[in-house]
C-alpha cells in the first residue's frame, strides 16, 4: 500500500508517462499532467486526492469507508480522498493512467499512442 506523498509521487512518476511536471499550486507540491492537476496529497487531511465522478465517489465511500472519504473542501469537485496507507497500487495505476490520458490534448495523445509499443507506458495491459 502507498502510505504518503513521497511514495505516491514516486509511484506516479514511475509510470513513465511524459509531460508530467512537479508544481507547487497554492504552496503545496503536486504533479501536473499536460498542465492540469493530476496527482496530489491533500494539505487539509492525510490523504491522496483522486478524480472520481460523484456517483463513483459515493459508491467507493459506501463500499470501503475505511479507505475512501470526502472532506467538505472537496465536496463540490469530482474528487475522492484515499486515506494514507490505504492506497492500493493496483487501483491507483489504471486511475492515474486514465486521468493522464484525459488531461492530454487529443491530437497529441493520438500521435503518442501511435508511437507506443503494445505494453508501453500509456497502454493498459490485460
Amino acid at each position: 500500500m502507498i502510505s504518503d506523498w513521497p511514495a505516491l509521487k514516486a509511484f506516479a512518476l514511475g509510470l513513465g508517462l511524459p509531460r508530467i511536471t512537479v508544481e507547487h499550486p497554492w504552496g503545496n507540491e503536486a504533479l501536473k499532467a499536460h498542465g492540469k492537476m493530476w496527482c496530489w496529497w491533500s494539505p487539509l487531511v492525510d490523504a491522496a486526492v483522486f478524480r472520481a465522478e460523484p456517483e463513483e465517489r459515493e459508491m467507493l465511500m459506501q463500499a470501503d469507508p475505511a479507505t475512501f472519504f470526502l472532506h467538505p473542501h472537496y465536496a463540490r469537485s469530482a474528487l475522492v480522498l484515499v486515506r494514507a496507507g490505504h492506497i492500493d497500487p493496483g487501483w491507483a495505476r489504471p486511475r492515474l493512467i486514465r486521468d493522464w490520458r484525459a488531461a492530454a490534448p487529443k491530437r497529441w495523445l493520438r500521435d503518442w499512442d501511435a508511437a507506443q509499443t503494445p505494453d508501453g507506458p500509456g497502454r493498459e495491459t490485460g
